[in-house]
């Protein structure tokens, strides 16, 4: 994989707005939402808060995930027995030609890039894809992880840490030899449900958020030991950092919520509220990492914060069931998947 420009940072290559790749440079600034009950996308003009454009995107869309090397922009949606990537032209905004994949609830890429690896939940598997011909490459069954979800990578890109959503556990995987090489029971709930995953920008510390634990789990950096927990509200889901990665935002799904803490030591900062209520769930940041634009999961609207006060700016009505929303363009070198995990 791609060495990182600051040993002490894995995020170092998106904390500058300017830093945009090719591809990039040329992507129109939209907001993309996929609508899972609806079975569309919703495009935000996100200088006027607007819905400009909805577009169907295959039966039940979960996410819109930027491709490795970010010149691609994929729709997955994960309805089973079928399943499809519905690309999206990154300088337009408009929907391509589905490509039928089998149940991708979720999309990663290997840190080499070398192949895409889809999150086939309903199946239990990891399948790994050549990720340009979208021909299947091999499956890595993951037998007692239901619900097999959300990922991040070790910074040495050798190994993922892997949430098994609906049995209370956590796996990884050791990458280049696609094997599951050890596993993790989740004791702060009898029926936690982990979720988001992600590496600490200093890359020695993952943390995986629990809905139902009503925050999340702490695991050492090269994903072979369990740290601890931290409380942040009830039905704790999204996992965000700040433009200049020294904060970390965590949605709290169940209470409308989104904890503010530092993004290495897990020391709370703050706590935003959503008046009157709502949904937080998945999204991203802005380039200037002003915004901090996420889902209303459960209220068919997507909010956006100011980062620097914690001001909700607006509602945005889109689709039922917004999920795993996506703004670009994003800065940094390549794209391990998910909504905005670029490094």
């Amino acid at each position: 994989m791609p060495a990182d420009e600051d040993p002490a940072n894995i995020y170092s290559a998106t904390t500058r707005p300017e830093r945009l790749s090719e591809p990039m440079r040329a992507a129109r600034e939209l907001v993309y939402v996929p609508n899972s009950e609806d079975d569309t996308v919703s495009v935000i003009d996100p200088k006027t808060f607007a819905v400009i454009d909805t577009f169907p995107a295959g039966d039940e869309p979960q996410h819109v995930v930027p491709s490795y090397d970010m010149r691609s922009l994929y729709a997955v949606a994960d309805k089973v027995p079928g399943g499809s990537l519905t690309p999206i032209d990154l300088r337009t905004g408009k929907p391509g030609q589905p490509i039928p994949v089998q149940d991708p609830y979720n999309l990663y890429f290997t840190p080499d890039g070398t192949s895409a690896i889809v999150v086939a939940e309903a199946y239990k598997r990891l399948d790994f894809y050549d990720p340009h011909t979208w021909q299947r490459q091999s499956s890595l069954d993951t037998p007692g992880c239901d619900g097999v979800n959300h990922m991040d990578f070790t910074a040495d890109g050798k190994r993922a840490l892997v949430a098994c959503e609906f049995a209370n556990k956590a796996i990884v995987l050791d990458v280049e030899n696609r094997q599951i090489i050890k596993d993790f029971y989740l004791p702060q709930s009898h029926h936690g449900m982990p979720q988001d995953t992600r590496l600490s920008p200093d890359g020695k510390t993952f943390y995986m958020a629990d809905m139902k634990a009503g925050g999340f789990y702490t695991f050492s950096g090269d994903a072979m030991e369990q740290l601890g927990f931290v409380p942040t509200g009830s039905g704790t889901h999204g996992i965000y950092f700040s433009r200049d990665t020294t904060r970390m935002f965590v949605t709290n799904r169940g209470e409308g919520s989104v904890s503010v803490l530092d993004a290495n030591t897990q020391q709370p900062i703050t706590k935003w509220h959503i008046p009157g209520g709502g949904s937080p769930d998945m999204g991203a940041l802005s380039p200037d990492g002003r915004q901090l634009w996420l889902s209303g999961r459960y209220h068919a609207e997507v909010y956006v914060f100011d980062t620097t006060d914690g001001r909700l700016l607006t509602r945005i009505p889109v689709g039922n069931g917004p999920h795993g929303l996506t703004y670009l363009p994003q800065p940094g070198r390549y794209s391990l998947g998910h909504t905005s995990n670029i490094r």
